[in-house]
């Protein structure tokens, strides 16, 4: 859990200072006392893939919540909650589903939370971009979700960081944030791009979802399966935000381009 504070222990020039402090979501304790004190919190915590105790319900709903919870218990003004685009509570997929209803459960604990719901991000070192143009300048074809047709609107993580900073500063901020970068692509000229600042010219191999579910089955027998229904779930959806909705024009912030970030990252992918 990240902590952003405007400590009651200030500095000389009268600013409060931003601290990183670790919390388990899981422990009342733990939260409570990252919470006390500070002038606003930012829960970012999330889950890819499910593990024994660490469910999807168990971060997404009961953490989020107990972070709300326990942070208007201790008088902090400022919550900004940290979910994703497409969260929803309705949704077949549990995933999203727990996205959506840690959303609910927070404004219910804390209904001047804002909520901040970015695109898939890419950065240096990112869990996105990095991995997917490593094997694109190692595999001579490469598959494709369905027919690669799923569109992505990815965000700068430097953006969305300095988004949600400006957020937790401003008292008359809205309710909530759909946080995309210019450009929105196909999962197939995403992919054509990033192979393009690597000169190369993969074959990109259409693969139906139901086979990909089926090796996503499979692939979670392992410890560290290389892919999972979940993602297999995501990939069949949109990630762009929705049309009117207030994002990084509304916080005067012009996001950067993958274009614009892409030779750092492909530096450090090969």
């Amino acid at each position: 859990m990240f902590v952003s504070s405007d400590r009651l222990d200030r500095t000389r020039n009268g600013r409060g200072k931003a601290l990183l402090t670790h919390a388990d979501i899981s422990d009342d304790g733990s939260v409570a006392a990252a919470v006390a004190g500070v002038h606003g919190v930012v829960n970012a915590v999330s889950l890819y893939m499910e593990s024994g105790q660490q469910t999807f319900h168990s971060v997404h709903v009961t953490g989020a919540e107990r972070v709300a919870r326990l942070a208007r218990e201790a008088g902090v003004e400022r919550l900004v909650h940290v979910s994703g685009i497409g969260s929803d509570a309705n949704s077949t997929s549990l995933y999203i589903r727990s996205r959506g209803e840690g959303e609910r459960v927070v404004r219910e604990a804390f209904p001047s939370a804002t909520l901040v719901r970015p695109s898939v991000l890419f950065g240096r070192g990112d869990a996105f971009v990095s991995p997917l143009a490593a094997m694109l300048h190692r595999l001579p074809a490469f598959p494709l979700f369905g027919g690669g047709r799923t569109r992505l609107q990815p965000a700068y993580v430097e953006d969305v960081a300095e988004a949600i900073t400006r957020a937790m500063r401003k008292f008359d901020s809205k309710l909530c944030y759909e946080l995309g970068g210019p450009r929105v692509y196909t999962y197939r000229s995403l992919l054509e791009v990033i192979a393009q600042s690597l000169g190369t010219r993969p074959l990109l191999v259409p693969v139906p979802f139901d086979l990909w579910r089926m090796l996503a089955l499979a692939a979670e027998m392992f410890p560290h399966p290389p892919i999972t229904r979940n993602q297999v779930e995501l990939m069949q959806i949109d990630n762009v935000v929705s049309r009117d909705s207030p994002g990084f024009a509304e916080l005067q912030i012009s996001p950067r381009s993958l274009e614009d970030v892409l030779p750092a990252i492909v530096g450090l992918s090969e």
